[in-house]
């Protein structure tokens, strides 16, 4: 049995299919079984569940996470790796292979009742839009286990909101680092070490703002001025003058001073609520 998380093996296998990895395409593959086996039993699944796996890439973390769950949907964007994939997956019934970018994948078609678990090695450059995509509307995932850059799951579990895509993560999920990841776990190695972060979907949004794509296009909008002081961004975004917005955030006893990286999940829907007549 293949097994692409032995270095040699997936040179090997690469190798025999004429592939050579693509820095643009995030593809850098993990080459440490342990570490791989432990990603995939942090994912939490049983042999009841469905599994979306995003990126699969040689099929690593694929062969590990299939004997753990019912069925596993592997997405894999490269139709180079197709072949690879095949390869390494031969015998394992319950897994389908999908060649698709999985910002265009229709996940609730193969999934209309959600509740599956995502995992998966993501690409920097798609976090932002893959968790919006997964979490914004239902039917949402059960949870997500995801190896991600190290900063950003510094920035998923901080406690203030550091960028838009921390809201998101936040408002739809209890969030944690379940363990960081050396580079050099990784052929190629990526410059920066990375984390699994899993993220528990909550039943219901962590605020209360009944228009949940009005609330996240103000937070994108605030983020837009992220270096300047709330005071003058809000005057800016709710069309009134700084004196107003500096009267409605002292309201709410928050510094027009600050900046939008400071704010709180509380503090963003008590701030949304002061200027969503405005907005």
């Amino acid at each position: 049995m293949i097994d692409p998380a032995d270095s040699h093996q997936l040179e090997g296998l690469l190798r025999r299919h004429g592939i050579t990895l693509q820095h643009r395409l995030g593809q850098n593959f993990l080459v440490d079984a342990a570490l791989r086996d432990a990603i995939a039993e942090a994912a939490g699944t049983g042999p009841q569940d469905e599994v979306l796996e995003v990126g699969a890439g040689a099929g690593t973390l694929t062969i590990a996470l299939a004997p753990r769950c019912r069925r596993l949907i592997a997405v894999e964007l490269d139709h180079r790796l197709t072949p690879v994939l095949r390869e390494v997956l031969t015998g394992r019934d319950n897994v389908e292979l999908v060649q698709a970018d999985i910002l265009r994948f229709d996940v609730a078609r193969a999934f209309p009742h959600g509740r599956e678990v995502v995992a998966g090695n993501i690409p920097y450059n798609l976090t932002g839009a893959l968790i919006r995509k997964l979490l914004d509307h239902p039917p949402r995932p059960r949870r997500l286990s995801l190896v991600v850059q190290r900063e950003v799951a510094e920035r998923w579990t901080a406690t203030t909101a550091a960028s838009l895509a921390t809201v998101a993560v936040q408002v739809f999920a209890e969030v944690r680092t379940a363990m960081t990841i050396p580079a050099s776990a990784f052929v190629p190695a990526p410059r920066v070490d990375s984390a699994l972060v899993v993220l528990e979907v909550r039943p219901t949004p962590a605020v209360d703002v009944g228009d949940m794509d009005g609330f996240f296009r103000f937070v994108e909008a605030v983020f837009q001025f992220r270096r300047k002081q709330l005071g003058g961004t809000f005057a800016r975004i709710a069309g009134i003058s700084g004196a107003e917005a500096a009267k409605r955030l002292g309201e709410l006893e928050i510094d027009p001073a600050r900046r939008p990286q400071t704010l709180s999940l509380p503090e963003w829907e008590a701030t949304y609520r002061a200027l969503k007549p405005q907005v």
